[in-house]
């Protein structure tokens, strides 16, 4: 048998430590995390874990990306399983509210990024924009949301879904605090639409 690219040996030795990273990141915390415990359960030395991400921040911004990225696809295809641009929108912000239930996401993204990674996180939140943003600017331009700048209006958005994000992340009820956050979201929403815009052809939000 040929020995494997180094490229690919490359790629699988980070794919294994991002992978144990993760997942003793979202069980035990960035702060609980032992560097010595986590290389050896993903059979790698602590000199792997150092040249491929240079330190334990390093693999926490990178596990941060990751996960950022597969929150983007998730909200991306809910929005493109609905044909109204209106109704895709609101799906799209109430889905971003619901995955701050999820465990590895309030641990890693909403408590640990934000308190280690100031920099990383707003990165992660830039993408988030600038998807918002497309969006937004699709919505005024077929006469749904009054004419604004669209990534100013992104921002507005998106900085209301983190703040509410973070709220149920670190809430001792954290689904009653998103029950009141949909509840919230719902009125911030209605009040985006165009009076005269043409009616939805799903349930309004």
């Amino acid at each position: 048998m040929s020995p494997r690219p180094r490229a690919e040996m490359i790629e699988a030795t980070r794919a294994k430590l991002l992978a144990s990273a993760r997942q003793a990141f979202g069980r035990l915390g960035y702060a609980q995390t032992s560097m010595d415990d986590l290389t050896a359960e993903a059979g790698l030395t602590r000199g792997a874990l150092y040249h491929h991400f240079g330190d334990k921040k390093g693999l926490l911004a990178a596990v941060v990306a990751q996960i950022d990225a597969e929150m983007d696809q998730r909200l991306e295809a809910i929005s493109s399983q609905v044909a109204d641009p209106w109704q895709a929108f609101c799906e799209r912000c109430r889905a971003y509210l619901h995955m701050a239930l999820e465990p590895e996401i309030q641990r890693i993204l909403l408590q640990d990024a934000r308190a280690v990674l100031a920099d990383s996180a707003q990165a992660g939140e830039e993408q988030c924009i600038e998807s918002l943003g497309a969006l937004l600017k699709h919505m005024i331009d077929i006469h749904v949301v009054e004419p604004v700048a669209p990534l100013a209006l992104a921002r507005l958005i998106n900085g209301s879904l983190v703040e509410a994000a973070l709220w149920i992340a670190n809430a001792a009820h954290p689904a009653q605090k998103l029950e009141e956050s949909l509840e919230g979201l719902h009125l911030l929403l209605r009040g985006l639409r165009r009076h005269d815009a043409a009616p939805s052809t799903a349930t309004e939000a």
